[in-house]
């Protein structure tokens, strides 16, 4: 029996799972992919919103403003890259002016610190290379950008390090009433809890019904990316919003924390749950609005594509709510999730307080956590120490983002452990770059299969049927 079970392990699940860690709870994060971070967390804008965006007195506003003053702490706790780069939101009109005021006026109800409307002559000297045919913007210096799968599975490991469990394959398929609590079903697993969070993204709808409770429903909004290449990454130092419409920020201009060039989202309300592939059309559509917005962007040197699903609930709002005592949802957590997830942990925690759950420090908990870029970041004399040490770290694996075999083994080997090769892949940037894993994929899953002790043909690229290969060709003397 835990205390309490999390149903998700994407950011929100993850930041959770890491604050009730803090204490003497037993915990379970139960993820139906086959790693973490694996729905909208792993496809988004990987923006630190300032809060000017929400509307004011919305729990959307509130979290967004906290935990962006938290995020900068928190990253720096779990060792991942943040970086406070500022934010643009650009206008072309007296009519993107008359709403860039508002935004101005609501960011400042909302608590948003120092922001400040821009002339035309001021927002070019902040950015050289936006389009000459902005003449306004709202600049907002605490926005900041940050890596989202990297925060997640620091998060997780840490709880993890710090006690909790996480069982991944497991979609709960039917959730039962206890006198002692909930039993969470799948298949033919059972996990019992007295406390269940429901974070399931996409899916915290379905998750309801299974209790009883129709109060709201989450559906997908398909968002579209070109990722560039790095030698594009300092073209913008600060990520450049569109004025916003109904449907969003539209396409963004942002650098990352590991210096490539991001392009968009598009932003197109679906049914499908599933649906993630990309289209011609909302390729074209980034295009043409990237380059209304920022000149010189060398579309050639595109080196991936990608699409993520937004969950968005019907409220309008976050949707973090009670229907019964010990069950909570955490839903409809769209943008600005990332950035409100360090406080939506805080505010789950203190549901949690009020509905009974005894929540008693843990005198061993350790918020820090290793970097997974220690090696990359060390000085050459504690990089030839650490090679010294461990060879491993002396063998480059993958050439286009200078990652080494020791990194990569770190990976497979540290909570939560990556066990294919997209899981490698975003927690060491091993087949990130130009050649997106041509030259290095076939050495990671060499590895992988070497520490897992199954087959080469066994590894997958994300779990289930995700086959890399299939068979063997030809036997080796």
């Amino acid at each position: 029996m835990y205390d309490v079970a999390i149903i998700g392990a994407g950011v929100v699940g993850g930041m959770i799972a890491r604050k009730l860690s803090a204490y003497q709870l037993k915990i379970c994060i139960l993820e139906k992919e086959h790693d973490v971070a694996m729905g909208a967390t792993k496809a988004n804008s990987a923006i630190v919103h300032a809060g000017f965006d929400a509307k004011e007195g919305s729990l959307k506003a509130k979290l967004n403003v906290q935990g962006s003053v938290m995020m900068e702490q928190v990253a720096k706790e779990l060792g991942v890259k943040y970086k406070n780069n500022g934010s643009l939101v650009i206008g072309f009109d007296d009519a993107d002016r008359q709403t860039l005021a508002e935004l101005y006026t609501r960011g400042k109800s909302n608590g948003v610190k120092d922001l400040q409307l821009l002339g035309a002559e001021e927002v070019h000297k902040l950015e050289p290379a936006l389009s000459s045919k902005v003449v306004c913007a709202l600049y907002a210096p605490t926005g900041a950008i940050i890596c989202p799968y990297e925060l997640t599975v620091a998060a997780i490991g840490n709880a993890m390090d710090n006690g909790a469990e996480l069982k991944c394959d497991f979609e709960v398929t039917d959730i039962q009433k206890t006198d002692e609590g909930y039993q969470l079903v799948s298949g033919k697993e059972t996990v019992s809890a007295r406390y269940v969070i429901n974070c399931a993204g996409l899916y915290t709808d379905r998750i309801a019904s299974m209790i009883g409770d129709d109060s709201f429903s989450v559906h997908p909004r398909r968002g579209e990316y070109l990722l560039m290449d790095r030698e594009c990454g300092t073209l913008v130092s600060h990520t450049v919003f569109r004025t916003p419409s109904k449907m969003g920020k539209g396409i963004l201009v942002s650098p990352t924390v590991d210096g490539n060039l991001l392009l968009g989202p598009t932003s197109v309300d679906m049914e499908d749950k599933e649906d993630k592939e990309t289209t011609a059309e909302g390729f074209a559509h980034i295009i043409r609005e990237a380059n209304e917005n920022v000149d010189g962007i060398p579309m050639g040197k595109t080196i991936t594509s990608f699409c993520g699903l937004r969950a968005v609930g019907s409220t309008g709002d976050f949707i973090i709510t009670a229907p019964e005592t010990g069950f909570i949802h955490v839903a409809g957590i769209e943008s600005p999730g990332l950035s409100a997830s360090p406080a939506i942990s805080e505010y789950v925690a203190d549901m949690l307080k009020e509905q009974g759950l005894s929540l008693k420090e843990n005198p061993d908990y350790n918020p820090n956590r290793k970097s997974a870029y220690a090696f990359r970041e060390a000085s050459l004399e504690e990089k030839n120490r650490m090679i010294k040490e461990n060879p491993a770290y002396g063998r480059v694996v993958c050439r286009c983002e200078t990652v080494t075999e020791g990194e990569i083994l770190d990976a497979i080997r540290t909570n939560p452990k990556a066990k294919d090769l997209d899981g490698v892949k975003r927690r060491t940037r091993a087949q990130m770059g130009r050649c997106q894993g041509g030259f290095c994929g076939p050495y990671i899953t060499e590895l992988l299969a070497k520490e897992m002790g199954i087959p080469y043909e066994g590894v997958t690229k994300f779990g289930g049927e995700s086959m890399i290969n299939v068979g063997v060709t030809k036997e080796g003397k």
